[in-house]
């Protein structure tokens, strides 16, 4: 009688190769992630920039004051006060001033000082997010300006 199927040394070799693909393919997935991560910081603040405009139209000046009164009336979808439990990941806004005024923590929490290049006055505003996207202890920072110019400061997906 003839017996088929695998050797041992087959399915370990078998094991040893999906093994290897994955430990190539996790930094790859690693880093997709951290992109669509980006891509939310692009889109909330070309929202910032349509409050700033809209605020400059009616009071000839920008503010750092994101919601409130006095404020642009702008905050992240569904910010529930700041921190792990907000469904955004980066912190947006300005460096001096409160939580849920002048900066909105997002769920990777990082700290409103890391905005320290945001700022606003009669003649224009660079508004910030700063989160570190990928773990490592860096941060990701980008700006967006009165003339609607995104720029990132620091690249938290080059390292």
């Amino acid at each position: 009688m003839k017996r088929s199927g695998f050797t041992l040394i087959e399915l370990m070799i078998v094991v040893a190769i999906i093994a290897f693909l994955a430990v190539i393919s996790v930094p790859s997935f690693n880093r997709f992630l951290a992109k669509a991560k980006r891509a939310e910081v692009y889109m909330n603040l070309h929202s910032i920039y349509t409050a700033e405009k809209a605020y400059w139209a009616e009071h000839g000046s920008y503010t750092t004051v994101l919601n409130g009164p006095g404020g642009l009336g702008w905050k992240p979808e569904g910010y529930k006060g700041g921190g792990k439990n907000e469904s955004f990941y980066y912190t947006y806004g300005f460096p001096n001033g409160s939580e849920g005024q002048n900066y909105f923590t997002g769920k990777l929490e990082a700290s409103a000082s890391h905005l320290s290049s945001a700022r606003a006055d009669k003649n224009g505003f660079v508004a910030a997010a700063a989160a570190d996207i990928d773990g490592d202890g860096e941060m990701d920072i980008v700006t967006i300006d009165q003339d609607n110019n995104i720029q990132i400061l620091k690249d938290d997906l080059q390292n």
